[in-house]
């Protein structure tokens, strides 16, 4: 599967445009990462906890594009967007969603002409 922020992907056509595909991940932080977050931000520098769980929640949202993506047919993921929101009472929560174009792409050049088994033949 090929993933990319732009309408294009170099040197391959788009066969058939299957509409718009999406994966979300929502994560709650918790008491005691709140609390080593805000002792990071009164001293200073890079919460890591924090950036681990975003880290964490984007690769969900992006593995739950994939999987939608892969549901249609897709060989890729064109103009993928990646949002972040915060929700819930006290912004307790954060949710990270990816959007993209699902798309079959015509065989690049030099692919084998694949069976009807979807092997190449041989």
């Amino acid at each position: 599967m090929i993933f990319t922020t732009t309408s294009t992907v170099e040197g391959r056509e788009v066969d058939r445009y299957l509409g718009v595909v999406f994966g979300d991940a929502v994560l709650g932080v918790n008491v005691f990462k709140d609390l080593l977050g805000g002792l990071r931000d009164i001293i200073g520098g890079r919460s890591g906890t924090y950036e681990r769980e975003l880290g964490s929640a984007r690769d969900t949202a992006l593995a739950n594009l994939s999987q939608q993506a892969a549901a249609v047919g897709a060989d890729a993921v064109l103009g993928i967007d990646i949002d972040y929101e915060v929700l819930g009472s006290g912004n307790g929560m954060l949710m990270v969603s990816a959007s993209g174009t699902a798309v079959k792409l015509k065989p690049g050049p030099g692919a084998a002409a694949a069976t009807p088994w979807g092997r190449p033949p041989g």
